[in-house]
């Protein structure tokens, strides 16, 4: 039986703070949110958004910064439900992290002077609202996958998903 992610217990703060696994796949501490720890995970994303388009500002660089941060979280968030003995805790948020950041592809080709900060909370929202409703091949995917890849998987989809929207927005606001 595939355990779904809300039944799944929690992992006591101490415990997450043991190994730097658990902090860093517990997004540095975000996924001990009592309530929605996906989305304090996403929050964490923010800031993540900032540095790497700071240090990264070709597009090809950032791309390939998400997928060697895609690669990691592969490993980290596996290693974290392996040694929890869970498939995916809920408070395991590095993959929203990630995703976040797929999302915001399309932020790098913002006009010069266009308002940042609107577009980061639509990539915000655009990235929880497919994360939380999970349509199809995205549900299939997280309930059939497992492993550190199956974790990042679904949350990947979603932030594609969500930066075709971001980007279909910009297109059309930007003619």
């Amino acid at each position: 039986m595939t355990q779904n992610k809300h039944d799944v217990p929690k992992a006591p703060a101490r415990l997450i703070l043991t190994t730097w696994e658990h902090f860093l796949a517990y997004g540095f501490g975000s996924g001990l949110a009592p309530t929605a720890p996906g989305t304090f995970g996403t929050l964490v994303g923010l800031p993540f958004w900032f540095l790497l388009h700071w240090l990264t500002p070709e597009p090809a660089l950032y791309i390939a910064a998400c997928f060697a941060l895609f690669v990691f979280g592969c490993w980290i968030c596996g290693e974290s439900a392996r040694l929890l003995g869970l498939h995916d805790a809920p408070g395991i948020v590095f993959d929203e992290i990630v995703g976040f950041l797929i999302t915001c592809i399309p932020l790098l080709y913002l006009p010069v002077g266009m308002a940042e900060w609107p577009w980061l909370i639509a990539a915000f929202v655009l990235f929880r609202f497919f994360d939380i409703i999970k349509p199809w091949p995205i549900r299939w995917l997280d309930r059939k996958v497992h492993g550190g890849f199956g974790i990042m998987i679904d949350d990947v989809l979603a932030g594609v998903f969500a930066a075709l929207c971001l980007y279909g927005a910009l297109h059309v606001l930007n003619k």
